[in-house]
Parts: structure tokens; sequence; C-alpha cells
């Protein structure tokens, strides 16, 4: 354990300059920024925007704190962001997220970058050295930062941010919340419920950077096994389609009666998590929820069970029980941990249960990354726009615009070379003819 020179204590090597960044090794750069270069050669949609954008910075004069993983796609972001005027601050929104590599190549291109793979005792204060640039807008993943404001900086909060936005379904859960008691104090689109982002990132993008992660830190055979998804909703149902597609015998646990009837449908079996828990040989939590996997759940598990969490938090595994029926604990292979239990069996934890796709994988493919955050682009620019102009925003969680939605999925598709049929206007008039029958 070493002391930098403000005081902070870390365990590992960074290369540090105060108020400017804060990352693992700057030597790193290079291939950082050609990670990047490949994203950005499969992002059609926000490199478009950048374009079209980075002719009249409308962000100049905005300062924007993101709290989001820094992966290459967020890159292509911040990059963009910075490109239409804006002076962007940012850190990752969880410990196990950050790519090295990229936040070296941002803080070598003059980002304010605070982010660092494994950064967990450090989680809190790169956050805050975002908030210490006083930004006008918040961009987050999982509300990290805008509780942090909320709680810490209240007075920024009221005076001075004038929106924000939050990527993820658990970060809209806690906004909606904050909102539900009275307690949140500026604006805030929330991202995660477009349709171009909720049905496309969470399904197809979770579903296949969950598989690649497994894969990575286990090197296991799907086919064949009894693989257990925690939760039907959007993410979960994407991981049980990927594993079913693999040859897995997919197990879905459920709480919803309408979310488990769908995972029937689709050909998955359903059952308790009890009962899973005694044939299960790959387990994945992705419910939001903590305490989805407990003790009594660790002591039926057959030898040799996988689990890993693909939800925001490692909270909906419960590790310290896991420690407390364990008599050894070894790391095997990279991201998989081996715990030996008293009654003889091992469990292998993945990524000490932190999301498995970004601890162990790259997280989502670029070109699913590129709707989601071509709407993250949008909706500061419409909260630019709207301050611009001296609208007088609700404070509450607001929803992407329909037309927002159509105008991101329209130029993925045009970008795909693909065309759509369009009605006539006899057809338009039918739809709207209410007395129109049989």
């Amino acid at each position: 354990m070493s002391e930098n020179n403000n005081g902070r204590k870390t365990t590992v090597k960074l290369d540090e300059i105060v108020g400017q960044y804060c990352v693992r090794d700057l030597s790193l750069a290079p291939e950082g920024r050609l990670l990047i270069d490949w994203a950005e050669s499969r992002m059609p949609v926000l490199m478009g925007l950048r374009e079209k954008y980075s002719k009249t910075k409308p962000f100049l004069g905005y300062t924007i704190a993101g709290c989001l993983h820094v992966t290459k796609e967020t890159a292509v972001l911040i990059r963009t962001l910075k490109e239409c005027g804006a002076e962007v601050l940012w850190s990752g929104c969880n410990p196990l997220s950050t790519n090295d590599a990229v936040a070296a190549a941002l803080a070598e291109e003059g980002i304010k970058i605070y982010a660092w793979y494994d950064n967990k005792d450090d989680f809190y204060w790169c956050i805050e050295r975002t908030i210490d640039g006083n930004p006008h807008l918040t961009l987050d993943d999982g509300c990290d930062l805008i509780d942090t404001v909320h709680e810490k900086y209240p007075e920024l909060a009221k005076n001075h941010i004038i929106g924000g936005s939050e990527e993820t379904t658990t970060g809209v859960h806690r906004l909606r919340s904050r909102q539900a008691a009275g307690m949140l104090l500026y604006p805030v689109y929330a991202v995660n419920d477009a349709e171009t982002k909720w049905d496309f990132d969470n399904v197809y993008g979770t579903g296949q950077s969950t598989i690649d992660g497994i894969i990575r830190a286990t090197s296991v055979l799907i086919a064949g096994k009894n693989f257990v998804v925690a939760g039907h909703g959007h993410c979960g149902s994407g991981v049980a389609k990927r594993a079913k597609g693999l040859g897995a015998n997919t197990i879905i646990t459920e709480v919803k009666a309408t979310a488990a009837l769908k995972g029937i449908l689709e050909g998955h079996e359903v059952m308790t998590m009890d009962e899973a828990a005694e044939v299960g040989d790959i387990f994945v939590t992705a419910t939001g929820v903590k305490d989805i996997i407990r003790k009594w759940h660790f002591e039926k598990m057959k030898d040799g069970a996988i689990v890993c969490n693909t939800g925001h938090y490692d909270a909906e595994i419960n590790i310290p029980e896991l420690e407390e029926i364990s008599v050894s604990k070894r790391t095997i292979r990279p991201n998989c941990e081996e715990y030996t239990l008293k009654n003889g069996n091992r469990i292998y934890l993945l990524a000490q249960g932190r999301l498995i796709n970004l601890a162990a994988a790259e997280g989502h493919p670029s070109e699913v990354m590129d709707m989601s955050f071509a709407n993250q682009f949008m909706a500061h620019l419409s909260l630019v726009t709207r301050h611009k102009a001296g609208e007088n925003m609700p404070i509450e969680v607001m929803d992407i615009p329909e037309d927002q939605d159509e105008f991101v999925a329209q130029t993925k598709i045009e970008m795909m070379k693909k065309k759509l049929d369009v009605l006539t206007p006899e057809q338009i008039a039918y739809i709207n003819d209410y007395n129109a029958g049989t």
C-alpha cells in the first residue's frame, strides 16, 4: 500500500496527474486507440451524429460528467461529445468494467478520466473527481454519479446541473424511487427505456456478451449443460436465448408470472432457485435484486457448479455467505475463483460476482451500443437545446421521445442498406378511420 500525492492510498501503480486524469498505465494508449478505432468502424449512427454536430458544436460551454463502463464503445461516445464542443470528465460505473488501454488512450486525448480495472477501494473517489469539474450535465449507468451528486453536492444539483441521463434498468429504478420520494433535484432522461436501447442492447447485447464472458473465464462447453438464468426480463431472456442456441438445457427462475410464462413458451424450463440449485451446472443472475443465490443454494449445488452475475451490482450473489461455508478459496484462472465448501464440493465464482460480460469480456458488441449511445448523445442534445431556449423543464424522470427512437432505428436500418415499406395515404386514412370495419 502506497500513498499518492493527494493523500489517497492505493495498492496499485497508477499514472496520475492530479486534476487531469488517473489511469492504470499511459503506455497502454496505443492499444486503446486501436480498440476505439475498431469500435468507430462499427458504430455508424453515432459517427453520423458526430459528423453532423461537430460542425455546429452544440455542447460548447457545457461540461458533462460521465459514469459509465470504460469500453471502446464508450470511448466513441466520449470522443463524439468532445468533438461536438463538450468538456468531458469520466469515471467507470463498475469496479471491474474499465478497459485500461481505452482509459489510457482517452487520458492522452485530454479527457479528464479517473478509471482503472479493479478500482473498488477508489470507486467513489473517481466519481467525485468528475464532480470537481462542476458539470452542467450528468451521464450515468447505475445512478452512482447521480446519487453522489444528490447526497453530497445538493447545491450543485439544485443550482447548476441542468439535467442528466441514465443508461441501465437498475439506475432507472433508483431514479424513479428518488422521484417518488420527492428527492430528485434535476430532470433525467431514462435512456434505458428507449425501445432502441431496451429491446436491443439489453436483449442481444447482454445475451451475447454474457456467454462470451463465461466462455473466456472458464472455457467450458455450453452444450448439454443445465444453464440456470435468474430473471427473464430483457437481459435474462437474451442470455437464455443465446445459451439455448448453444445447446444448453435452459432453466428460468422468476417471481413474475408473465415473465415466467414467456420463458415456458420459448422452450425454457421454469422452477424455483431452490429447485434449480440442485440440478444446475451454470448459474447466471440477471434480476437487479440482491440475495438471489444464498448459502443454502450453494450447499445444494453440484460439485463444479459455475456461478456468475450479469446484473449491474454484485449483490445478486451473496458472496459473504459463500465465504462463510467455504474452507478454502483460490484463483484457478483469470476471473474464476474456486471455493471449496465444507461438504467438499467446489463452486466456481466468476468475476467476483461483478458483471461477467465486462469483467471477463469486452461488454456488448459495438453494433448494438451504437444505438444506445446515439440515444445518450441525443438525450443530452435535447437537454442543452431546451436549456438554451430557456425552457423550464420538469424535474422528473423523462422518457425518450418516440420520434427519437424512430430516428435511431431508421438510421440504423439505412446504414445496414435495408429498406422499409411506406404506407400509402389511403392506408393511413384506413388506420385512422374509426368507422372502417368488415
